[in-house]
C-alpha cells in the first residue's frame, strides 16, 4: 500500500529558478555635463560680448551682395584655381623629378621645394612685385618686350607668388602618393612593355589618387584663404575690396566680418566637394563605402517614420 503524497508540498513539479536578471547601470559622465555647460557658457559671454560691441551688424546684409564684392569673390575663386592647376601640374612634375635617378634632376628639384617651402609667401610676392630693381626689362626677342613694372602686373605677382609657392607644397604630396604605390606594380607593367611615361599615366598616378586627393583638398582650402594676401601688391580679390569699401563707407570692421563670411561659405562649399571627390577615390579600397550626410538623414527619417508605424499599429 502506497501512501498519498501531497502535491503541494513537494518541488517535483516546478521548475528550477533561472539566474537573477541583470540590472545594468549606465556610468554617469559628469565630466561631460560640466564641461557641455562651460562651453556653452564661453559661446554665449562671446555672442554677447560681440552684440554689446560698436559694430553695425546691419552693414553686413547691406554690402554681402555688393557688386564689388561679388567682383572680389570672382577673382578670389578664379586665383584659387589658377594657382591649384599652377600648384598641381608643378607638383607632379617636381614629384617625379624628385624621383628621378638622374642626380642633377633630383637635386634641382629638391632645391626648388627647399627654397620656396623655406621662404614666407608673403616673402615671396612681395619679391616678385619688386624684381623690377633686378631686371629693369623683359625681353622675350619678338614674342614680348616691355619694362618689368608693366609686366609684373599684381593679378601675374599674385598667381607666380601662389603658384609656384603651392607647386613646392604639392611636390611633397604627389611624392608621397607615387612611393605609397607597390613597386611591383611598376615592374609588372615595364614586363608587359609598357614606358615609364605610360606606367605612370596609367598605372601609378591612378592608384596614388587615393592617397593624394585627401591633403590636395586641404590644400585648396588653404589656397583660397592664402589669396587674401595677395592684397598686398595691390590685387582686387576679396579682402582687398572688403578693405576698400570699408574706409569709404565708414565700416572697416564690418567689412572684415563680412570677408570672414564670405571665406566661411567658399570653404564650406570646397569642403563639400573634397568630401564626395574622396569618397570617389576610394571606391577601390574599402568594400563598402560610409554612408553619405544625405544618406544618413534618409536612414533616420525612415528609422523614425517606421518606429512611430509600429507604435501606431501597437496602439
Amino acid at each position: 500500500m502506497t501512501a498519498d503524497i501531497d502535491k503541494t508540498d513537494g518541488p517535483a513539479d516546478t521548475p528550477p529558478a533561472g539566474p537573477e536578471a541583470i540590472k545594468a547601470i549606465p556610468v554617469r559622465h559628469y565630466g561631460r555635463y560640466i564641461s557641455a555647460v562651460v562651453a556653452l557658457a564661453a559661446l554665449g559671454a562671446i555672442v554677447y560680448a560681440f552684440s554689446q560691441g560698436r559694430i553695425n551688424w546691419g552693414a553686413i546684409p547691406d554690402y554681402f551682395f555688393n557688386d564689388r564684392i561679388l567682383s572680389g569673390v570672382g577673382k578670389t575663386l578664379l586665383l584659387t584655381v589658377l594657382c591649384m592647376l599652377i600648384g598641381i601640374v608643378g607638383g607632379i612634375l617636381l614629384a617625379v623629378m624628385r624621383l628621378s635617378k638622374n642626380p642633377v634632376t633630383s637635386s634641382i628639384a629638391w632645391f626648388y621645394i627647399w627654397f620656396f617651402r623655406g621662404t614666407p609667401v608673403l616673402v615671396q610676392l612681395i619679391v616678385w612685385f619688386n624684381l623690377g630693381l633686378v631686371f629693369e626689362y623683359i625681353n622675350l626677342g619678338p614674342v614680348y618686350k616691355d619694362e618689368w613694372s608693366q609686366f609684373m602686373t599684381p593679378f601675374l605677382t599674385a598667381l607666380l607668388g601662389l603658384g609656384l609657392n603651392e607647386a613646392a607644397y604639392m611636390a611633397e604630396i604627389c611624392r608621397a602618393g607615387l612611393l605609397a604605390v607597390d613597386e611591383g606594380q611598376t615592374e609588372a607593367s615595364h614586363a608587359l612593355g609598357m614606358s615609364h611615361a605610360k606606367t605612370l599615366r596609367r598605372i601609378v598616378i591612378p592608384q596614388a589618387m587615393r592617397v593624394i586627393v585627401p591633403p590636395t583638398g586641404n590644400e585648396v582650402i588653404n589656397m583660397l584663404k592664402t589669396t587674401s594676401l595677395v592684397s598686398v601688391v595691390q590685387y582686387s580679390e576679396l579682402l582687398r575690396v572688403a578693405q576698400d569699401i570699408g574706409q569709404t563707407s565708414g565700416a572697416p570692421a564690418e567689412m572684415l566680418f563680412l570677408a570672414a563670411a564670405w571665406y566661411l561659405v567658399l570653404t564650406s562649399v570646397f569642403s563639400v566637394g573634397q568630401y564626395y571627390l574622396e569618397r570617389y577615390y576610394a571606391r577601390g579600397s574599402s568594400r563598402s563605402l560610409p554612408a553619405t550626410p544625405m544618406q544618413k538623414i534618409r536612414a533616420n527619417l525612415l528609422s523614425l517614420s517606421n518606429r512611430s508605424s509600429s507604435a501606431g499599429g501597437t496602439a
